[in-house]
């Protein structure tokens, strides 16, 4: 059964103001994180213009966002969205890059099911098993342009163990790029402000051209999380050679 609403309003000395934040009535077997989610969730304009346009997430504005800044999604590129779960990246991606009109692909991967996106390639797989590099490659026909990740773990509430959580998935997430990315290609990753980022951003650094730290207005003024950037990947992959010189 639907959540129950109602609007409430609020009389002032000037008579007339009103509050029109939705209040949602609170079952007995909902907690009150919860209840305060469900509320946040209903008043959030993002979440109204998602559905509006039909995005699948609000997560969606962020990614239009980012590119309206700094131009990476382009026409023809060939792109991986790793935890793409619901949709709402490729969404933004594929029209970018003229998934419509025939022009590039995407590969989107995620453990949970995804629903059909037109024109998107959805692979319901661990991104770090051991065959996922090979197959997302074979599905693109060649290397990536670019790999996106918009993957964070179930939070717990302990601040310093979530840090490392999504830092561990960005980590994962650099490592699989690694191995997919063609010369100058991007890689896009959420990460929480604070703590230790300095072993990351060191490595994208290092096989990068350029790395910004980016936060999207779309992103809730009480979170925490912040978007790496990383453009013109120049890593050369390791010869036989140089592993055993290694």
């Amino acid at each position: 059964m639907a959540p129950k609403a109602m609007t409430t309003t609020k009389s002032g000395s000037g008579g007339g103001a009103r509050d029109l934040r939705i209040k949602v009535k609170k079952p007995a077997k909902r907690s009150h994180s919860s209840q305060l989610w469900l509320e946040r969730q209903l008043n959030d304009p993002y979440v109204k213009r998602a559905r509006e346009m039909g995005y699948r997430s609000r997560a969606a504005f962020k990614l239009a966002e980012m590119d309206e800044r700094y131009k990476f999604l382009k026409t023809g590129q060939k792109l991986v969205d790793l935890g793409c779960a619901p949709g709402g990246w490729c969404q933004v991606a594929g029209a970018k890059i003229g998934l419509e009109n025939g022009k590039g692909r995407i590969v989107g991967i995620d453990l949970l099911p995804v629903d059909l996106i037109p024109h998107v390639e959805l692979i319901e797989l661990d991104f770090m098993a051991e065959e996922a590099p090979a197959l997302l490659t074979e599905k693109l026909g060649g290397k990536a342009d670019g790999v996106m990740s918009d993957m964070a773990g179930n939070t717990t509430g302990h601040k310093k163990t979530d840090h490392l959580r999504i830092i561990g998935l960005a980590e994962a997430a650099l490592e699989f790029a690694n191995s997919v990315l063609a010369p100058g290609g991007f890689f896009l990753a959420k990460l929480f402000q604070g703590g230790d980022t300095a072993g990351l951003l060191a490595e994208l650094k290092r096989d990068f051209a350029q790395v910004r730290n980016i936060k999207p207005a779309a992103s809730r003024a009480d979170s925490s999380e912040l978007y790496v950037l990383a453009t013109g990947f120049r890593r050369k992959a390791e010869s036989a050679d140089d592993s055993e010189l290694g």
